[in-house]
């Protein structure tokens, strides 16, 4: 295994515990603001992944960015529907501001 490969590696499990460690903290009622947040990093995902997918170094590198694209838009699309979603919790509905005559 070469040194590159072997410190890529220690990244990615350091960034999966601080993940899982992070989101484990984080109180239910804050998931929805702060994955609306998060969706401006999947965008950053998702610019990233275009650009490994379009250089066609290699097949490999090929197949890796389009899947990468793939979850990345299935991420923000996602985070965007739950936003939305939630949003829509905290309109008032007209029906009840028609009978209280409250605008």
């Amino acid at each position: 295994m070469t040194e590159a490969l072997m410190f890529s590696i220690v990244i990615f499990v350091l960034a999966i515990f601080l993940g899982v460690e992070l989101i484990s903290k984080v109180p239910p009622l804050l998931h929805t603001p702060l994955m609306s947040g998060s969706n401006a990093i999947s965008g950053i995902t998702l610019v990233g992944s275009l650009i490994a997918a379009g250089e066609g170094h290699g097949g490999l590198s090929v197949y890796l960015g389009t899947i990468a694209v793939i979850f990345a838009t299935i991420n923000v699309v996602g985070g965007f529907l739950v936003t939305d979603r939630m949003l829509g919790m905290f309109k008032k509905d007209k029906k009840t501001e028609s009978k209280t005559g409250t605008p």
